[in-house]
């Protein structure tokens, strides 16, 4: 009779046999060039749980409370950033760049937000049309990220003179992130959630978040919500309004290449997704039902929903004549959030305002047009600023903008641009010990011009 091992079978029996340790390390890949931070470790090796006080939610009078605690403070710094999507990135490399002591806390393990873990590869805004010419609007740290990439085989379409809206690969963008936030000297904190806010009156002093280390703060002189759902600002108390928006989820498709598109086409299928600067590769958007983002309860549901719908999806396609080889490569680690809460900054940029194209004296960046066609759109420094609250600015999706300029504000290149101003603001707060709403206008314009930035 034909006996057959499992895997755990046949490593118990090579353990045994003292092969076990070195077979088990030959099944991950080799771990080129990372060096230790110290000394080398055994593996296994007991730490002792560390002794000390705990104040753990108690049951009292049918309500759950939360005893008051100390925290520790794991880190100061001069520019904190929360959220390392295309806003944070931005802004911490323009803060660093520019003296600031600057760090980072995001709550995934990479860089980008929905660009790379949203799947959301497309960076359309970065151009607009001036005087029949097609122009950039998004330069500066987004335009050189976009631009290195170009150095990678296969990490960038589109980017390139006469093209627009480029489409970069996820994984190459979160290289090279972390190549530039590494060169810039940001320290960063990943796999951190925001919490908390440390207020003294209306003046924001830092950030508490959660971690598998538990509740720590990070205090900070100015502090920038990248976050893109306002999650500082609104635990700040900074007025704001929510907004319901649709809530999707992006897939890929893998051997694209490979499908006899023919054969599809007389199947009725007219097309497997959007290009990928790889030709195996095809994304695919999801728009999703407008609902609540903040309700966790529609966010389960929807992961859910959204992720059975894009397998049925795939194998569907597999079955069609000339579908075969086609499979689900991958589906996005980020749930597609569009919109949340808004910022009621001290300018509320409208989408007349933009589409008249209508000049600002506090010009920070200049918004794209997403197919390219129409004229840019001036960005007041005023959208970042809340109208109480200090130390503190937006940038990205959650900046003050009327309903109808959402759909032009959430997009990347915005985010990027946006985010850059954010960063150089707040370092230039810092090199002149004022506020950020008292920063100088045209000190702040002449920084970002010598960084790159485009402000018309």
């Amino acid at each position: 009779m034909e006996t057959r091992l499992s895997r755990r079978d046949l490593l118990r029996l090579l353990s045994a046999a003292g092969l076990g340790a070195a077979f088990s390390r030959h099944a991950v890949a080799d771990e080129v060039g990372i060096a230790p931070v110290a000394a080398t470790v055994p593996e296994n090796k007991l730490i002792p749980t560390p002794d000390g006080p705990r104040y753990p939610a108690q049951w009292i009078g049918g309500k759950v409370i939360q005893p008051e605690r100390p925290l520790t403070v794991v880190n100061e710094t001069d520019v904190l950033v929360v959220g390392g999507g295309p806003a944070g990135f931005a802004a911490v490399v323009a803060s660093a760049r520019a003296g600031a002591k600057t760090t980072l806390v995001e709550r995934y393990g990479y860089f980008g937000g929905q660009w790379t873990g949203g799947l959301v590869l497309l960076v359309i805004s970065s151009h607009a049309r001036e005087n029949g010419q097609l122009v950039k609007v998004l330069r500066g740290i987004g335009d050189e990220l976009l631009e290195r990439l170009t150095r990678i085989d296969g990490a960038v379409v589109n980017q390139a003179p006469g093209k627009f809206n480029p489409t970069s690969d996820p994984e190459a963008t979160k290289f090279m992130m972390d190549e530039m936030i590494r060169e810039a000297g940001v320290k960063v904190f990943l796999h951190c959630w925001v919490a908390d806010v440390v207020m003294d009156g209306p003046v924001i002093r830092g950030v508490v978040f959660e971690s598998k280390a538990g509740r720590q703060a990070i205090l900070a002189k100015i502090v920038v919500d990248a976050t893109g759902d306002g999650d500082v600002f609104a635990a700040a108390g900074a007025e704001h309004e929510r907004r319901l928006h649709a809530i999707g989820l992006v897939h890929r498709v893998g051997n694209a290449d490979r499908a006899d598109r023919t054969r599809l086409a007389e199947a009725g299928v007219k097309s497997l997704g959007s290009v990928e600067p790889l030709s195996s590769v095809k994304w695919v958007n999801l728009r999703g039902p407008s609902t609540d983002c903040l309700d966790v309860g529609e966010l389960t549901r929807l992961e859910m929903e959204h992720r059975r719908a894009i397998w049925n999806r795939v194998q569907q396609l597999r079955k069609k004549p000339g579908g075969e080889e086609l499979f689900l490569l991958q589906t996005a680690p980020q749930l597609g959030v569009r919109m949340s809460r808004l910022l009621t900054g001290t300018h509320q940029l409208t989408y007349a305002e933009a589409r008249e194209g209508k000049k600002f004296a506090d010009t920070i960046a200049v918004g794209g047009a997403q197919n390219g066609q129409h004229r840019g759109w001036p960005i007041p420094y005023g959208v970042m600023l809340p109208k109480k609250l200090d130390n503190l600015l937006a940038a990205g999706r959650c900046v003050c903008v009327d309903e109808k300029l959402i759909e032009d504000s959430r997009l990347i290149a915005s985010c990027l641009t946006t985010g850059h101003a954010a960063g150089a603001a707040a370092a230039l707060a810092i090199q002149t010990g004022c506020r950020p709403r008292e920063v100088e206008i045209a000190r702040l314009q002449k920084l970002l011009l010598s960084q790159g930035a485009y402000l018309g």
